[in-house]
């Protein structure tokens, strides 16, 4: 019986998937910068599409920011940027999760 008790408390003090998405949201809220006016959220769609704009150079893209409004960028900028918020975010979130994962 008190083995089925500390078995519970345990489970309430630590429930994993809640420490993960705690994790994921504040990761998610660091992947955020400002750059030429515009608020943006680093990720592989940023920086896939900052990559289809430099292949086209002949012209000076127009992105839409994370609150929907038109900002005219420098696509090299804006993939440098998002690349390296990307990375260092990316590279922390892992050691974190990493030691979430030891605590299960």
């Amino acid at each position: 019986m008190d083995t089925d008790k500390l078995s519970q408390n345990i489970r309430r003090r630590f429930d994993h998937n809640q420490a993960k998405r705690v994790l994921r949201e504040k990761y998610q809220a660091k992947m955020l910068f400002a750059l030429s006016g515009g608020l943006w959220c680093a990720g592989p769609e940023l920086i896939t599409h900052c990559n289809l704009c430099l292949a086209n150079a002949h012209f000076q893209p127009v992105l839409l920011d994370t609150h929907g409004n038109p900002v005219k960028v420098d696509a090299e900028e804006l993939k440098t940027q998002a690349l390296q918020r990307w990375q260092e975010q990316m590279n922390a979130w892992h050691a974190e999760h990493a030691e979430l994962r030891k605590q299960r």
